[in-house]
């Protein structure tokens, strides 16, 4: 065989880092709650100094800071260490845009567990009754109400803009699946004449209204407590929000939820949706396309959907029409459905 004709080299390399993620994301957890990131954005970037700041092992966290060396969080120079600039914008927790509370939700024993055994889940299709995280008030959505607001404040001020909230113009704004709020929160902001209705359960709306509290819009902010599928939301909505919601569920139950939805909007309404939404071969981009798998672990038939099947969804239950809207740097995609 010619040398242009030997089959490609090999090696076990990827074989070996997939074996081991687990421990970046033990890592980058350590990290997080020893207060690494900060303190080397405060001017601790060597071990000895990192040691006195965080209360550790001086090696322990030579050997940690080199891993996130490794893996790009960190920059190293020497025996310095600093931050990389996507971890000096997201896990500096003297950043406005901080990151560090979503790990309390992203790498929680509720979210990681069900990984441990994935060929059983693989098996059954879908996650058991008792691993599901959409059932009546778990109380898993206080924690992503409380931890997971972060990561949503880009995408919330940006579907704000793709709406023209600033317009002013006379809105009732239903918010279904509310969590911590933001969504209708930065309407009522961008809009004083935006009154929300927010949809959840009533533990996890207690969070919300704090941060309708903190952000001044108290007084038009109105809690709908229940299961959505249940609830009496009314009607004549300009705007109906459907924020990291629908992947949750499978296309017949979706549906018949967006019938409800549909009936909810005024003539002319707006249903907006915000998802992971993959490219129709389900497995680019990467970010949008690997949702699928936290549905696998943690839902009974929930996906990642291409924008066709939200097309054919929407349709189905009435819509006119459905735009996707891309909306970088945000990693998730807005999709407009209009009665």
């Amino acid at each position: 065989m010619s040398t242009s004709q030997q089959a490609p080299q090999v090696t076990p390399e990827r074989f070996f880092r997939a074996a081991n993620a687990f421990q970046l994301t033990g890592a980058l957890k350590a990290a997080i709650e020893l207060d690494v990131f900060t303190a080397i954005g405060e001017g601790a970037d060597s071990p000895d100094a990192l040691a006195k700041r965080c209360k550790a092992d001086a090696r322990a966290l030579r050997i940690l800071c080199d891993y996130l060396s490794i893996h790009e969080f960190l920059q190293k120079n020497d025996s310095h260490y600093s931050l990389a600039p996507d971890s000096a914008a997201f896990l500096d927790s003297r950043s406005p845009m901080y990151l560090g509370n979503a790990m309390k939700f992203l790498a929680g024993q509720t979210m990681i567990e069900p990984y441990f055994d994935l060929t059983t889940i693989v098996r059954r299709g879908g996650a058991a009754p008792e691993e599901q995280t959409v059932v009546e008030n778990n109380p898993l959505w206080v924690d992503f109400a409380r931890s997971m607001s972060g990561l949503m404040v880009l995408p919330s001020e940006m579907i704000a803009g793709i709406l023209s909230a600033d317009a002013g113009e006379k809105w009732k704004v239903l918010d279904i699946a509310a969590g911590h709020g933001l969504f209708g929160i930065a309407l009522a902001k961008h809009n004083p004449n935006a009154q929300i209705y927010a949809a959840d359960w009533a533990p996890v709306l207690e969070v919300a209204a704090e941060n309708a509290q903190k952000a001044g819009v108290a007084s038009r902010y109105h809690k709908i407590p229940g299961d959505a599928f249940k609830s009496d939301f009314g009607g004549d909505y300009d705007v109906v929000l459907l924020t990291n919601f629908l992947h949750h569920f499978d296309p017949p139950t979706n549906e018949g939820f967006l019938r409800k939805v549909h009936a909810a909007l005024k003539p002319g309404g707006r249903a907006v949706t915000l998802e992971f939404v993959p490219n129709e071969d389900r497995i680019s981009p990467p970010m949008a396309a690997t949702f699928s798998m936290i549905m696998l672990g943690s839902t009974s038939k929930g996906d990642a959907y291409p924008f066709s099947e939200y097309q054919r969804m929407f349709r189905n239950a009435g819509f006119a029409s459905s735009e996707l809207r891309a909306i970088p740097p945000a990693v998730q995609s807005v999709i407009i459905s209009k009665k």
